[in-house]
């Protein structure tokens, strides 16, 4: 397998929130939603690896109205409105969770809310460790998308695997990353450019 370089943070746009510089190329998440892409940057292949420090300090819902704690990747990431999502969800209910956001004609999160998500189910599904703050304990969401497969490992563990419907395909952007009500420390590596 290809080696992966870590993004720094001088690549990322970040779209909400604030990601910030930590030694040894790690990056911190203190605000309750982040968003962030790389711009220029699409990869079949992704990993993000971070430990969990807890809660954010401000909690907050979302568009939904749904207190929820998670971390995860954004693939094929157009814009606010049309984006692939892998999620590790920690609290109220957790698990990886597949989804992507689709509507063709907005552009800007603002726009579209909530409108417009979709769950794929697998076809093959294993369950994630439940995830615990600790600073001492690092996590890796590893995604990798191939002719239309889709697989996932939580800690190198195969969680989620199945065929992306032909909407999530026919979506093309960036990577990224998204975390939300969490505090943590993170690297997002890709393939090399």
């Amino acid at each position: 397998m290809t080696a992966l370089d870590v993004v720094p943070l001088a690549r990322m746009k970040v779209t909400q929130g604030t990601l910030d510089a930590e030694p040894h190329g790690w990056l911190v998440v203190r605000t309750a939603r982040m968003r962030a892409v790389v711009p220029g940057l699409e990869a079949s292949r992704a990993t993000l690896r971070f430990k969990l420090s807890g809660p954010s300090t401000e909690q907050r819902p979302l568009e939904s109205g749904e207190l929820r704690q998670q971390v995860g990747l954004k693939l094929r990431a157009l814009d606010g409105c049309n984006v692939l999502y892998v999620m590790w969800r920690i609290a109220p209910k957790p698990g990886v969770v597949v989804n992507y956001k689709r509507n063709p004609d907005m552009h800007h999160s603002h726009d579209c809310g909530n409108a417009g998500y979709t769950t794929v189910r697998p076809s093959v599904r294993h369950t994630a460790r439940t995830l615990a703050p600790s600073l001492e304990t690092e996590h890796t969401l590893r995604a990798h998308l191939d002719a239309g497969t889709l697989r996932v490992w939580a800690d190198d563990l195969l969680v989620w695997e199945g065929t992306l419907p032909s909407e999530a395909l026919e979506l093309e952007g960036p990577v990224g990353l998204r975390s939300d009500n969490v505090q943590l420390s993170l690297q997002l590596a890709v393939p090399p450019s």
